[in-house]
């Protein structure tokens, strides 16, 4: 077992770099406001905008509250959750019927960020996992994701082609992304890959678990501050 060491996050990592669990000494109390309502939380360095909840992150949930009736959906992703701020609007918004959202990420430290806060907000729908350890045969009707796009194009278009195919029929993802990161180019991406087999008959779509080429519609449905935000319908 390695003993923990108090340490800085050196420019060269990244969000999406895996971290240990952030101990007491690297763990800070923030006021934020999910929801409409105003709650502390509590986050680290090592996650994505640990100081305060990012531009993108705040237009996106705005947009998904805006546009969707939470009330007919029943089992959510925050694809990549940091420390939680997409899981804990999902679970703050819907206390009157049971919305179970996974919060996922490849970071030990941001699961266990949005562990603890989920814990402090009394959001008992919230389940953390690593990609790996969420259930094969869940379908979600929601996803909801910053997604981290300085991972590059290659790894970006490979975590959506592996999540997005898990919606259900008739279920809506919201991505943001910033304009100047390739939001357009992600908008158009994602547009040539619905709905797509080549004539002869190899599919260069998305693939769901039952083989067949997943069909949607995908639209800017929000901008501002220099992000889009894009919705694909299945």
């Amino acid at each position: 077992m390695h003993s923990r060491q108090k340490r800085s996050t050196p420019v060269s990592e990244h969000y999406f770099t895996n971290h240990e669990r952030a101990g007491d000494d690297e763990r800070a109390i923030r006021q934020v406001t999910l929801a409409g309502q105003s709650v502390e939380v509590e986050t680290a360095p090592g996650v994505f905008s640990h100081q305060h909840l990012d531009i993108g992150t705040d237009l996106l949930l705005r947009t998904v509250l805006e546009h969707e009736n939470l009330e007919d959906r029943t089992v959510a992703l925050d694809l990549g959750c940091g420390w939680g701020p997409i899981a804990l609007t999902l679970g703050l918004a819907t206390t009157e019927h049971d919305l179970t959202t996974y919060a996922v990420d490849i970071n030990d430290r941001a699961l266990d960020l949005t562990r603890r806060n989920a814990a402090r907000l009394g959001l008992e729908t919230v389940v953390t996992a690593a990609p790996d350890d969420v259930p094969s045969q869940v379908q979600f009707d929601l996803i909801v994701s910053n997604p981290p796009i300085r991972v590059g194009k290659t790894a970006l278009h490979d975590l959506l082609r592996t999540w997005l195919p898990r919606l259900r029929l008739g279920g809506a993802a919201y991505l943001v992304v910033a304009k100047q990161l390739g939001a357009d180019s992600l908008h158009h991406w994602l547009a040539l890959h619905l709905n797509r087999t080549a004539t002869n008959g190899e599919t260069t779509g998305m693939m769901t678990s039952d083989g067949s080429v997943m069909t949607g519609t995908v639209e800017r449905v929000a901008q501002g501050k220099g992000f889009r935000v894009l919705r694909v319908q299945r």
